[in-house]
Formats: C-alpha cells, structure tokens, sequence
C-alpha cells in the first residue's frame, strides 16, 4: 500500500489559499474541510472556493463534507473540482446511493465516521467506496489532540478491508503529527490527514516529506501488511 500524505488547507491561511495549495509541493492530495455550523460547531467554505482552489492548483482535492444534507451537496463538490468527496454516514440518508453518484460523476467515492460510530454495521457498504475515513478527533475544529482509543477501531476496519479483499484505502484525520502517524500506520492508516503538522511548521513542504518518510518506515514493519 502506498503511503499518502493530505495536508488539510482547514489549517492554511484562507486569504492565500493558492499560495498556500503551492506551499505543500509533494503531497499527494489538498484535503478541503467542507463545514456547515449545523452537522458540526464550525462554518468553512463551500463550493465557489472550492471551484476557484481546484483552478488554482494541479493537486487533486480531497473534500471532507461534515455537513448535512450531502446527498444532495456532494455532487456539487465533484462538479466543482473535487477528486474525492467524503460524506459522514451519520448525515447521509442513502449512503450507497450517494456512494454510486460520486462515483458516477467520475470522483472517488468516502465515507467518514465520527469517533463514536463503529464500522461494523456499515461492512457491506465497503465494496461501494474507494475510501473509509475514520476521524481521530470529534469533527470540527482542527488542531485537536489525537484520541489514541480509534487505534483499535483502525486495526478493525483494516482487517474488514482485508478480509473483503478490497482495494479501499484507509483514511485518518484529526491529531495526525510527528508523533502520532506512525501508530496510525502500523493500526492499518495509509492515508494521512494533517493540518497544524504540515501548515505549522516553517517549510510545510519538508512537514509532508518527514511525514511521509515517518509513515512509511511504520507501515514497512505493520504487521497488517506483513501478513498480508
């Protein structure tokens, strides 16, 4: 599995958003925080921004909708740029109907949990995505400290992903830093969310390098893909 890394613009300067896409040269996608002040306690942007931002940058656009309604937001997002739309299951009124849409307009097709909802009861939606995301922090606010008690709820979703012999990639995002990604990779992530740990930093293209680097080494010795 490939290591990705996808530096949250929710932490960039919103005033030099193109600047900003720039600054992250080698990442492998911009993950765009899509908020409502109704799904979560916060209001970001919405789809005019992420039309100008997806002319702004050759980086594909990984959207994050923690908003409600998305079954009939989303495929707005793809029709503004975006290469990926992630939906919460929690919002969605017919995920897999949603699913096949985003995919349909030619976008990849995620779903997100927040902390508190297991993955179990939504195995059989997997085959319909291309990726699962699963939050390490309440949705929100970025900046939050890493809740180490989703490692186990990413080793079990990496194992559904196996057993299913699927090519779903494994999504976290909330507290990603130096410090956390590597248990992040040996629990089953391979891609990676960070906001502060790459827009903080003084060169937040060498963050996504390091980062990068830090991730592979972990994901090299896992044990989900050794016995694999």
């Amino acid at each position: 599995m490939a290591v990705q890394i996808n530096p949250s613009i929710l932490s960039a300067d919103f005033a030099r958003l193109a600047e900003e896409a720039k600054a992250v040269q080698g990442a492998d996608w911009l993950h765009v925080d899509v908020m409502d002040n109704h799904f979560v306690p916060n209001l970001t942007l919405g789809v005019p921004v992420v039309e100008s931002l997806a002319r702004a940058t050759d980086t594909p656009l990984d959207c994050h909708l923690m908003i409600e309604g998305p079954d009939r937001w989303a495929p707005q997002y793809v029709e503004a740029g975006a290469s990926s739309v992630t939906f919460h299951v929690e919002a969605a009124a017919a995920p897999v109907r949603l699913a096949r849409e985003i995919r349909a307009k030619g976008a990849r097709a995620s779903m997100a949990l927040k902390p508190a909802t297991p993955i179990e009861p939504y195995e059989d939606l997997l085959p319909e995505l291309d990726m699962l995301l699963v939050m390490t922090v309440e949705p929100g606010f970025g900046g939050q400290a890493f809740l180490d008690i989703m490692l186990p709820k990413i080793r079990r979703t990496r194992e559904l992903i196996k057993k299913h012999g699927l090519q779903l990639w494994l999504q976290v995002d909330g507290g990603v830093s130096a410090s956390t990604i590597e248990r992040c990779a040996d629990a089953g992530a391979d891609v990676f969310v960070a906001g502060s740990a790459v827009y903080g930093a003084d060169d937040p293209a060498e963050a996504v390098r390091a980062l990068r680097t830090q991730a592979e080494a972990a994901t090299a010795q896992a044990s989900w893909v050794c016995d694999h």
